[in-house]
């Protein structure tokens, strides 16, 4: 029989050796902040479209799942890069206030 235990005691230290790559440019982070914001909607939005019973006026297919997976990401970019839901901006405080070390760290 195979062992598949994992040890978790050295995941923490690897992760604090890892280079800093948050954007140190606030336009950039802003996008990267936008960027996850319209991911995260992407997911919402095919969750919320699986949770419909299926049927209606068209029926389900493959070319019709393509054409929703379409919208939904179009939709999702466009709503982030608008006013969005308000993800981005927290998600950007965040950030800039641990870059500017408001966050210290707790050890």
């Amino acid at each position: 029989m195979i062992s598949m235990k994992i040890d978790g005691t050295n995941v923490i230290d690897n992760a604090q050796k890892l280079p800093d790559k948050t954007p140190k440019d606030p336009k950039e982070l802003m996008e990267v902040c936008k960027q996850f914001e319209s991911i995260f909607i992407n997911m919402m939005l095919k969750q919320m479209r699986s949770s419909v019973a299926s049927g209606g006026l068209i029926e389900k297919s493959h070319s019709r799942e393509i054409y929703e997976s379409m919208y939904d990401e179009a939709l999702s970019q466009e709503i982030a890069n608008g006013k969005g839901i308000g993800l981005a901006k927290n998600l950007y405080k965040q950030l800039t206030a641990y870059q500017k070390g408001v966050y210290k760290d707790q050890d």
